[in-house]
């Protein structure tokens, strides 16, 4: 069964107000949604999830993670050298603790994100949870089999040669996720041309990517795409028509991209789309609704809602400023007042040197 990550914005935090918006190339704040989920999701929550809890450890909700006394965490917020978490995945792979006890150990790469991530406060949005959920899978529910070319085979190593991260979903499987992270900027059209080999990609991630467009024309034979980022790069939307033959898409993250509501049209034939992120693109109201009608079924998140519950608090919070601010200035407007006195009282005293 394949793992992927569902949440409910709802906590009126700056963090999570921020949610998404992460997406530029290193260095930059660990987005938790990007690097880490796919961490926990692939290398942690089969031992660790809903269904199996080895060691009475669950890594799949906030609850879990941070139960019980907080010098009982795995992950200690702020504290990499401390979280038992950490420790176990950097132990050297021949260590009988050793996270993940199955598999493959983290890459240098991201035993460096979950660092990073600690260090940086252990994020985790309230009601953000890891869920089992099918796709693309066989008939009792497991990743349905799957056997690449030889022309696959040869497209994941051209795209490894290049430094990008193109791993199974899981192990003894030959679906891919394929993460253009590191080159960050460096990802242009071109360097998509090997994606249109990889029919078993079903995770690709392009934020903070210089890909445009027309580099989206590389996806539209990936029929087993489920999970998409077009976060923070370039594109105005009509790309997205490459898109339309992508029935197992049900993630899209479109967020601080130029995508109007003319471009939204081009989502409506996505029936299994559940999520799609809209913050800070220039669709409407009206476009956004119409899309709704057609897609009645997905999660529309537009950020509106959230910033309109962050303009009282910001109006608040400036006025207690002001108002912290008040005194200090009234004595200022005194000091001034005080010295202009004076000033005056030494002039008069000054002689008169006029002739008589």
């Amino acid at each position: 069964m394949r793992l992927i990550a569902t949440d409910r914005l709802l906590a009126p935090t700056a963090g999570l107000l921020l949610w998404g918006m992460s997406g530029a190339p290193a260095p930059a704040a660990v987005d938790f949604t990007r690097d880490i989920v796919p961490i926990l999701r692939n290398s942690c929550v089969e031992c660790h999830g809903p269904e199996r809890q080895k060691g009475k450890l669950r890594l799949d909700a906030r609850e879990h993670i941070f139960k019980g006394e907080s010098g009982d965490w795995v992950v200690q917020p702020g504290k990499p050298e401390d979280s038992e978490l950490y420790r176990r995945v950097t132990l050297p792979p021949d260590d009988l603790d050793i996270m993940p006890s199955e598999g493959d150990p983290l890459t240098k790469e991201q035993q460096e994100l979950l660092r990073a991530w600690i260090d940086e406060g252990a994020e985790w949005p309230e009601g953000f949870v890891l869920e089992v959920e099918g796709a693309p899978t066989g008939a009792e529910g497991t990743l349905a089999e799957f056997k690449p070319a030889e022309s696959e085979i040869e497209a994941v190593a051209q795209l490894e040669s290049l430094g990008v991260s193109a791993p199974p979903v899981a192990r003894n499987v030959n679906w891919r996720q394929v993460n253009f992270r590191v080159l960050g900027t460096n990802a242009t059209d071109s360097t998509l041309v090997p994606l249109e080999k990889i029919a078993g990609l079903v995770d690709l991630n392009l934020a903070g990517t210089s890909i445009t467009d027309a580099g989206l024309s590389h996806l539209a034979g990936l029929t087993n795409l489920t999970t998409l980022h077009l976060e923070k790069t370039g594109i105005t939307g009509e790309g997205l028509k490459y898109l339309k033959d992508l029935g197992q898409l049900t993630y899209l993250n479109l967020y601080d991209t130029r995508v109007t509501d003319d471009a939204l049209k081009h989502l409506e034939p996505l029936k299994s789309l559940k999520k799609l992120y809209l913050w800070q693109t220039e669709v409407t109201e009206e476009g956004v609704a119409a899309l709704k009608a057609a897609l009645p079924d997905a999660e529309i998140n537009t950020g509106w809602e959230l910033t309109a519950l962050a303009k009282p608090e910001e109006t608040e919070e400036e006025a207690t400023r002001d108002e912290a601010e008040k005194p200090a200035k009234e004595d200022e407007k005194g000091e001034e007042k005080e010295q202009d006195k004076k000033e005056d009282e030494e002039k008069d005293k000054e002689p008169d040197n006029e002739d008589p």
